[in-house]
């Protein structure tokens, strides 16, 4: 049967029955990509892999969570839907809301938003609303406004968001006949790691205090498809690490957009996610998230947005640290498509350029020293 969506190929999985109508763009399925220059170029004996989110419909990893959400909001009967985003967000939820017949509302902070982002959101017809304050405040807005308004919320608080975003756990299950030994995420508002933690208990028979979806809708097949759960490890830009912390961060601040929260709405479901699996948070500043970005571009051709390389940034420090062990299976997340800002990698203009007269024998000599 042709592949169409996450809904139907894991429905007996998730709380939908038989006749809800899927909200889908044919997402998910996403490459689980071995690296193999990376590994040999810093001497590491792990296998690395990088789960590239950034090739789903929109270009990241909301779109699991966003056909969850919307296919179980337009099954309640709602027109609109409404969301705080740093950008990713709000594309998801614009494109799935244009394929459901329905209205996006979305809140974006004040000059803190990737313009591809934010195009993605005004091309699918969004209702693009600017606070004057930062993803935090657009937060808080949007719970305001939804005790009264007729929306339905579709941030990470939303239970469904993250029963679409656990499929990426079975996913990689799937793909490697086991879950990996660690398992290392960008963390923001921490509902990824919570719905990767999730996935992973499910796939392996197991039950999770994690779990934000009522017990009376928890009667899908949880049959277990692994015999192991992986450590679960979080990496937070350093300018907005409130698991690093302790606490709220009031000014949050980082060249990684999608990671740019100093309040995480997941915040108790990720300590207990950390405590669960014997994990842990760290943080990467923004020189290293950068560095990264372009070293795994460079050696690898995978171009991810700043966000995604806080996860590989933090594992191949950890993996030279021996902080996570040689010879593990370790699987990264890449939440996001480097196209999502390519501002970041474009700041300096295009340096490396190579200006040659239009003649044959400029453009021979101008490869020949490059060889």
């Amino acid at each position: 049967m042709r592949y169409t969506g996450l809904v139907d190929h894991y429905r007996s999985r998730l709380p939908f029955a038989p006749n809800v109508r899927a909200i889908a763009l044919c997402e998910g399925r996403t490459p689980l990509i071995k690296l193999e220059n990376l590994p040999k170029r810093l001497g590491f004996e792990n296998d690395l892999y990088v789960k590239f989110e950034g090739l789903n419909p929109t270009g990241s990893f909301k779109d699991r969570g966003m056909t969850a959400a919307v296919t179980q909001a337009v099954h309640e009967g709602s027109r609109a839907i409404i969301c705080a985003s740093t950008g990713n967000t709000s594309a998801a939820a614009a494109a799935y809301a244009v394929r459901a017949g329905i209205t996006a509302f979305v809140l974006i902070p004040e000059g803190k938003i990737a313009l591809g982002k934010l195009a993605q959101a005004v091309v699918h017809g969004a209702v693009v609303i600017q606070v004057m304050g930062n993803f935090d405040d657009g937060m808080r807005l949007v719970k305001e406004v939804a005790q009264t308004s007729p929306v339905s919320i579709v941030n990470s608080i939303n239970p469904f968001r993250l029963q679409g975003q656990k499929t990426a756990a079975f996913e990689i299950v799937e793909a490697l006949g086991r879950a990996p030994d660690y398992h290392c995420l960008p963390v923001g508002n921490a509902g990824n790691i919570t719905a990767h933690w999730i996935g992973y208990s499910e796939a392996s028979g197991h039950d999770t205090a994690a779990h934000t979806l009522p017990a009376a809708l928890r009667t899908y097949d949880q049959t277990a498809i692994a015999s192991n759960r992986p450590i679960m490890v979080g990496y937070q830009a350093a300018g907005a690490a409130p698991f690093l912390r302790g606490g709220p961060v009031k000014d949050p601040e980082t060249v990684a957009t999608a990671i740019r929260i100093g309040d995480p709405q997941s915040w108790s479901q990720a300590w207990h996610v950390q405590k669960e699996s014997g994990g842990w948070f760290d943080e990467c500043t923004d020189a290293e998230i950068l560095a990264t970005q372009k070293l795994l571009a460079e050696s690898e051709g995978v171009f991810c947005e700043p966000a995604s390389a806080a996860s590989l940034c933090g594992a191949l420090r950890d993996i030279k640290a021996g902080k996570i062990k040689p010879g593990k299976t370790v699987v990264c997340t890449l939440t996001g498509n480097g196209l999502k800002d390519p501002d970041v990698v474009m700041k300096n203009g295009l340096t490396g350029l190579v200006q040659v007269p239009a003649e044959r024998a400029a453009v021979e000599k101008a490869i020949l020293n490059r060889l």
